[in-house]
């Protein structure tokens, strides 16, 4: 991997990183319809309007649904489950279960053919899942039906996010990544578009809660999934999801300054775990060639 492209896995691990504690905020005033439909909505409005400056044109028609597909597993989902888990657990245990993304993402390129599941990766998935076991049991939060269910969430989130990394990296080698991530929120914004509006009227409107959705939807969804999109054109899945091992490390530390979120050594064992499972599952090592991918 290029010193470049790691350099830009770091910006996109921090500025993800930061996203969890936002969604602390506005997910308890709007909910996690509401906030994952107006987030959409926002990230489809700037993408299509990149797109008007930049002059790109929209996707064939026969694009869409393989767009729309990718859209439920890499935005619709994952947002709908964060924002709902994010009303339990803080903004660190959303971050470090979010580590597990690249464990599927591995998992799912070796069910698709695309890649080896050898002894090392195994062990790796085992090793990656008693951490986020570990960091349920040893957090800060107690261990409570809630509590699991958010961490469940949490980790089917990631999940949906490894699956999802296998057709992100086949649609950028098909389409130009800026209208493909266009097209994947404007689909975003449809599928959320009834049971948002049914949110809506109980909505709290906060000025807290709106200026987080302007942040999540215009920077971390919006142009971060654009940028996302472009760098794994150049990369692999894997090396690619490989951000997701940075962000427990900024999500844990943007929830303890901007919210005053407890962190204690409880939470040392299962991110360590969590980060070296997978490292040894994807083999990730910046420390290697330059030249290699």
């Amino acid at each position: 991997m290029q010193t470049r492209h790691f350099l830009q896995l770091i910006a996109l691990s921090a500025l993800w990183g930061g996203s969890f504690p936002l969604l602390r905020i506005a997910s308890p005033a709007l909910g996690p319809w509401l906030l994952a439909g107006l987030r959409c909505a926002l990230a489809a409005v700037v993408l299509a309007l990149l797109m008007r400056v930049l002059r790109e044109t929209w996707p064939g028609r026969d694009a869409w649904p393989r767009l729309a597909v990718l859209s439920v597993l890499t935005v619709v989902a994952p947002f709908v489950l964060f924002n709902w888990a994010a009303l339990v657990i803080p903004a660190g245990y959303s971050a470090v279960l979010n580590a597990t993304a690249p464990l599927f993402g591995v998992l799912g390129a070796a069910a698709a053919g695309e890649e080896r599941l050898s002894a090392r990766r195994l062990v790796g998935c085992a090793v990656g899942f008693a951490g986020v076991a570990l960091l349920v049991q040893l957090g800060p939060v107690a261990v409570t039906p809630p509590v699991v269910l958010a961490a469940l969430a949490c980790t089917a989130a990631a999940a949906a996010y490894g699956f999802g990394a296998i057709l992100m990296k086949r649609a950028t080698m098909a389409y130009s990544p800026l209208p493909a991530s266009a097209v994947v929120h404007v689909a975003a914004t449809l599928i959320l578009l009834l049971p948002a509006g049914v949110a809506a009227p109980t909505a709290h409107y906060s000025t807290g809660a709106l200026a987080a959705v302007a942040v999540l939807g215009l920077v971390t969804s919006g142009l971060m999934y654009w940028i996302s999109m472009r760098l794994m054109r150049e990369i692999s899945a894997s090396a690619a999801t490989s951000a997701a091992f940075m962000i427990p490390l900024f999500g844990v530390a943007w929830g303890g300054i901007f919210l005053g979120e407890p962190v204690t050594w409880g939470m040392a064992p299962g991110c360590v775990l969590v980060l070296a499972a997978t490292a040894l599952i994807t083999g990730f090592n910046p420390f290697r060639d330059k030249g290699q991918a």
